[in-house]
């Protein structure tokens, strides 16, 4: 193969051969994480595998100063903290650039949130990790450093980076043949869509998608509060879209503030102490004034998931498969999960019989659509009902909300069910994401 193809580390500028075990399209977290998940649990040996992106970060990008922080900051599930482990990107994570929470509260305009380690007040379900047994529910990370932390781990399994845009794919049983736009061809014994919502990869592969828009712009900014944040997250339910309030290691808060479009312009519009004077009544001033410490950012919000997840020798993973509300904050994690499931699929002890055949093989694809398009379809259908409910702009629909909360806040058993599959622990979870992170190897 003509033309530069790179790993991190040492091997950078090493020329690597056109054929591939495993190229996973995409330069974001999740295809550097599917990368090195392939590595981790032997799908394919270092060197085997690759990622294919138009822009790829640097390998040696530099960290952050204090002063420099993302807007973008995800959620994420202690399910997705063990994957990432497993990865070796979690113990490139620096400390700073994370913040665990262990607190998480979400209530109806009409209610209040519970304070202290009380019950949940009219309106109000909140959940605590001290009563589930468990360290924390998450932890809030800053989306650079995250990229930084899986670039490097991938570069440290020896994943190949290639930089180059895709022109054309022919897919079939025997592999996947990726025509780059300089002219180069890879192959690859199986083709991993990890390019996002507008999957490159998922239109030339033919697959269709539905859903529809929610004509709505997330508003995303950091704040500093009058009040600590005590390291819970919280969301309130308002008739214009949720609003968020995730807590940062140095005390301040980023905020998702989902706006039908009008209202998202409206605020955009605002210089920095209406924002915040704005941005305080929305909250009911539960964090006491709110300063705006960034500049804004905003992106459109759709629903959207693909009518088929595989092709023979290709398959979707992540945004590409699925796009989702952020209110409950769980796009990211649903595709760590596919990546996890797909790794799990295609691992030697689930192919069993299959496991001289190809990675694939459609009837393993297969199983590993069956397995997840069920459950991100779930996910996807109540997030889409939370939205449309609370966006009934209705007083007696409003209480019927508020004492709905309530009396989830008073089941402890279906408050653990939930908050347990929200960390990534029950449900669909793959055997080997079920041990602590401490029994993973480094």
């Amino acid at each position: 193969m003509s033309g530069p193809a790179t790993s991190g580390g040492a091997a950078q500028g090493r020329s690597a051969g056109r054929n591939f075990d495993i190229i996973v399209a995409g330069g974001g977290v999740t295809a550097t994480a599917m990368a090195s998940l392939a590595v981790a649990r032997k799908l394919a040996p270092p060197g085997r595998v690759a990622v294919l992106a138009e822009w790829l970060p640097p390998p040696d990008a530099r960290e952050p100063s204090e002063a420099e922080w993302d807007l973008r900051v995800f959620a994420m599930s202690r399910a997705s903290q063990r994957m990432l482990t497993l990865c070796g990107a979690w113990q490139h994570l620096p400390p700073s650039r994370m913040c665990a929470y262990d607190r998480m509260c979400v209530w109806e305009a009409g209610g209040r949130e519970a304070q202290g380690r009380s019950p949940g007040e009219g309106g109000s379900l909140c959940f605590d990790s001290a009563e589930l047994g468990e360290p924390n529910l998450g932890f809030i990370v800053e989306g650079r450093a995250l990229q930084i932390a899986s670039r490097r781990a991938a570069g440290t399994a020896g994943v190949i980076f290639i930089e180059a845009g895709i022109a054309g794919i022919e897919a079939d049983r025997t592999g996947a043949r990726i025509r780059l736009r300089d002219g180069r061809d890879l192959h690859a014994g199986l083709l991993i869509a990890a390019d996002g919502a507008a999957s490159a990869v998922r239109g030339l592969l033919g697959i269709e998608t539905a859903g529809h828009a929610y004509h709505q712009d997330a508003l995303v900014a950091h704040v500093r509060t009058g009040k600590p944040h005590l390291g819970t997250a919280r969301q309130r339910f308002l008739a214009s879209g949720p609003l968020a309030f995730l807590p940062l290691p140095d005390g301040r808060s980023s905020i998702v503030w989902s706006a039908v479009r009008a209202e998202a312009d409206r605020l955009r519009s605002l210089d920095a102490a209406a924002f915040g004077a704005a941005l305080t009544a929305a909250s009911g001033g539960i964090l006491g004034t709110c300063e705006l410490t960034t500049p804004i950012a905003s992106f459109p919000l759709k629903l959207q998931y693909a009518l088929d997840y595989v092709r023979p020798s290709a398959v979707l993973v992540g945004d590409a498969a699925h796009a989702v509300h952020p209110l409950a904050g769980q796009g990211l994690n649903l595709g760590f999960m596919d990546c996890a499931a797909l790794a799990e699929v295609l691992d030697e002890s689930a192919m069993g019989d299959l496991k001289a055949r190809s990675l694939g093989e459609p009837r393993l694809l297969r199983r590993y659509e069956r397995r997840r398009k069920s459950e991100n379809l779930l996910a996807a259908a109540a997030m889409d009902g939370l939205e449309r409910l609370f966006a009934i702009d209705n007083p007696l629909v409003s209480r019927l909300r508020g004492a709905s909360l309530s009396a989830v806040n008073r089941l402890p058993f279906v408050k653990r069910e939930m908050a347990m599959r929200a960390m990534g622990l029950r449900g669909d979870v793959p055997a080997y994401l079920k041990a602590e992170p401490e029994a993973f190897p480094g």
